[in-house]
């Protein structure tokens, strides 16, 4: 990178009409996460003096996305196209001095080493007056071309609609992302026009605006997938499988084992330690950090968890939010745990719900375990201490403590604290009655019977 302060542009003001949907097209989620958070991450590593989001329709709601963050929300009231665009940032940039990186949100997946080889392309020796980022995708269909020469330099730049059959014949084309010196990029985009096939302002314009004024400008490459735009739900679906399988990738290439990868879903933020083992069709949800020696058993959903190293989740096991495994601590089959955490060694292994609870060190929850966490208007929590043994099919009503070492007897609904190395026992007397069920199936038979003789009589 230069030492030239950086601005980066990111157009997001589109109606998005093609995704049918209520929310702004730039927020729905990639990997868990907006897709324009995604592309604001990323220019930020590159920490810029200013951000500036043109937003048009649903306005209101990019806003609400960038309200914790150092951006510029400006307006694009009506859509003129991406030059008319850009210059409604102008305002937000009014002093700025630097270089300007315009990208667009639901070009979500554009990495900053791309954005640093556009600035660095920008402040070469040959000192270009903008720098366009290409790329050659396996259908150029009606994206832009470009027409350059060996060097890179860039001959000419046409839109499909206004491009001949040799110009559409070339496979380079244009992302839209550009980087410009803030000193031409303005100044540029003033004399831009709309005399073409679509009666719009085309930002690509100011590449052969300063052609004429005597000045290069020059194209770098990308793969295509990086540069892949979302316009429907279908494309959204292309974006978010070819992110899943560059990070099931790393995941691999940084020592995890993933089973069936193609079946294993991951989040932006998921974090995976070294020998951790992920069997088929598992879920992470955002907020998710696995320690090494982890195994995560078949359809497992985990979200806004902490697991430590040696644990075993699952199969069908779901972490929620503020769910806490400690080291060799195991959860099996059809356990749910929200707001809990397992102490070390701790293991529930079947059918259990673990809400508002904090389990000791090895103690054993039985099956058909429920933290009865809620009362219909406030969450309470419960405690079971080191060792602690909760039997089969138990309700422990919070708030409740079980002391470290007790046992809880199967079927006990368990409302007052348990002392330390006491039985708890809460359920209704067994009682007996001898041969009861042979009279009551003796009973029942004679009436099936009769039934059916009265029934006969009658046809």
């Amino acid at each position: 990178m230069t030492n030239s302060p950086l601005a980066a542009i990111v157009l997001a003001a589109g109606q998005g009409t093609r995704m049918k949907s209520d929310l702004h097209k730039v927020l729905h989620p990639v990997a868990g996460r907006p897709m324009l958070l995604h592309l604001l991450a990323s220019v930020g590593e590159l920490a810029p003096a200013r951000t500036v989001v043109v937003a048009g329709a649903r306005r209101e709601q990019v806003e609400a996305a960038v309200a914790a963050m150092d951006v510029t929300v400006a307006v694009q009231a009506e859509q003129l196209g991406t030059g008319h665009a850009v210059a409604q940032a102008q305002a937000a940039l009014s002093g700025f001095a630097g270089d300007v990186l315009i990208l667009y949100g639901d070009v979500p997946l554009v990495g900053a080493e791309t954005m640093r080889r556009m600035v660095a392309r920008l402040h070469a020796a040959d000192r270009p007056a903008a720098v366009v980022l290409g790329f050659r995708p396996a259908d150029p269909g009606a994206y832009g071309r470009v027409i350059a020469e060996a060097d890179g330099c860039i001959a000419r730049m046409v839109e499909f609609k206004d491009a001949n059959p040799a110009e559409r014949a070339e496979t380079l084309c244009n992302s839209g992302l550009m980087a410009v010196r803030s000193a031409d990029l303005f100044a540029l985009l003033a004399r831009v026009g709309n005399d073409n096939a679509a009666g719009e302002y085309y930002l690509p314009d100011i590449v052969m605006l300063a052609a004429a004024d005597g000045r290069h400008s020059a194209v770098i490459e990308t793969e295509a997938g990086e540069v892949a735009g979302v316009n429907s739900r279908a494309e959204l679906a292309v974006v978010e499988a070819d992110w899943q399988q560059r990070r099931r990738a790393r995941a691999m290439a940084d020592g995890a084992t993933l089973l069936a990868p193609e079946t294993v879903w991951f989040s932006h933020d998921t974090v995976l330690g070294r020998d951790v083992t992920v069997a088929q069709n598992v879920v992470f949800g955002p907020g998710v950090t696995i320690a090494d020696g982890v195994a995560v058993h078949a359809f497992s959903h985990l979200e806004g968890a902490t697991v430590a190293t040696g644990a075993s989740i699952g199969p069908y096991a779901r972490l929620r939010p503020g769910a806490v495994m400690a080291e060799g601590s195991r959860v099996g089959n059809f356990v749910e745990m929200k707001k809990a955490t397992l102490g070390p060694g701790a293991k529930a292994s079947h059918l259990t719900y673990l809400g508002d609870a904090d389990v000791g060190a090895d103690a054993n929850i039985g099956a058909g375990t429920i933290t009865c966490n809620y009362d219909g208007f406030l969450k309470h929590r419960t405690t079971i201490g080191e060792g602690a043994f909760i039997g089969s099919n138990s309700a422990l009503v919070a708030p409740v403590t079980i002391g470290a070492g007790a046992i809880v007897a199967a079927g006990s609904v368990i409302t007052g604290d348990v002392a330390p190395d006491a039985l708890a026992l809460a359920r209704a007397k067994q009682e007996a009655r001898p041969d009861w069920a042979k009279r009551f199936r003796d009973l029942m038979r004679a009436r099936k019977d009769a039934a059916k003789n009265g029934s006969g009589t009658k046809a």
